[in-house]
């Protein structure tokens, strides 16, 4: 039986007890370099020493953007830029396989959507992966992130649903592709499930789209361009790291407490009424 596309989170995927053992287990047995820094014969947890796992809970989520962004792109929060501890981080898990780093990274990510969207009531819908990227990196990255930041969330006392209304077909890799070559990309890449789309629309909750990163915006403008078309109040969306090219909102604006509220004003209420 398939996992039902809108569902209630019950946990972290493949389960967090065990996963979180298991990467503890790891850390103490087979001793590597940590994941933020490259430092060796370091005590680590979750693939990262103190040093680095501190620098990591000392970021402060931001509002950001592409400049230019893209049509449709929506309003978004990051925890940090991509670099430093974050990339490393990131890279570690995303490219290298590192899974410990799933739970840290994702209740970070679940951090960064609690102080941007403040609600009591949310809809996680991550970025779906290719059918390639998935066998790549022997499962889904960002599900796996999308878990632990529901889990994060739920533990605050926020309802949370995981939603998957759209599926990724595969595509060449857009890392060398300019602005509008990823935007081309992502507008054929991604393809809506119209039965999940409706069980979406119907569930309450501030529905929030979930990425690692955010270069140009292309991915998260056309992902939140398909949702409106299906009736779908897309009122954000949270990332761990926006690229340094990106360019933050002012000072005055980054320090508010309800990050997407800044950007979007008297929009979302708008929003919210017609979906």
């Amino acid at each position: 039986m398939g996992e039902s596309s809108v569902r209630r989170d019950a946990g972290a995927p493949g389960g967090p007890a065990a996963a979180g053992l298991w990467a503890t287990l790891t850390d103490l047995v087979l001793p590597s370099a940590c994941a933020g820094c490259g430092a060796t014969g370091r005590a680590l947890r979750r693939a990262v020493c103190a040093d680095c796992a501190a620098a990591l809970r000392a970021l402060t989520p931001f509002a950001t953007g592409p400049d230019p962004a893209p049509p449709g792109f929506p309003p978004c929060a990051a925890l940090g830029p991509y670099a430093g501890v974050l990339r490393a981080a990131l890279l570690d898990y995303k490219e290298r396989g590192r899974r410990a780093l799933a739970r840290p990274l994702g209740l970070l990510l679940g951090d960064v959507i609690a102080a941007a969207a403040p609600a009591p009531a949310v809809v996680l819908v991550p970025v779906p992966s290719t059918p390639r990227a998935v066998r790549e990196r022997q499962g889904d990255h960002l599900a796996a992130l999308a878990g632990w930041a529901a889990t994060r969330l739920r533990d605050a006392g926020v309802r949370t649903t995981l939603a998957r209304p759209l599926a990724a077909r595969s595509a060449a890799d857009s890392t060398r592709l300019s602005a509008a070559g990823r935007m081309a990309e992502a507008t054929a890449k991604f393809r809506l499930r119209a039965r999940a789309a409706d069980r979406l629309r119907d569930t309450p909750g501030t529905t929030i789209l979930v990425d690692d990163i955010v270069t140009t915006g292309a991915t998260l403008a056309v992902i939140a361009e398909r949702l409106r078309a299906a009736g779908v109040a897309v009122t954000g969306a949270a990332v761990l790291a926006a690229t340094l090219r990106r360019t933050p909102l002012s000072p005055e604006r980054a320090g508010c407490a309800n990050l997407l509220d800044t950007v979007l004003g008297t929009e979302r209420d708008a929003g919210r009424n017609t979906g």
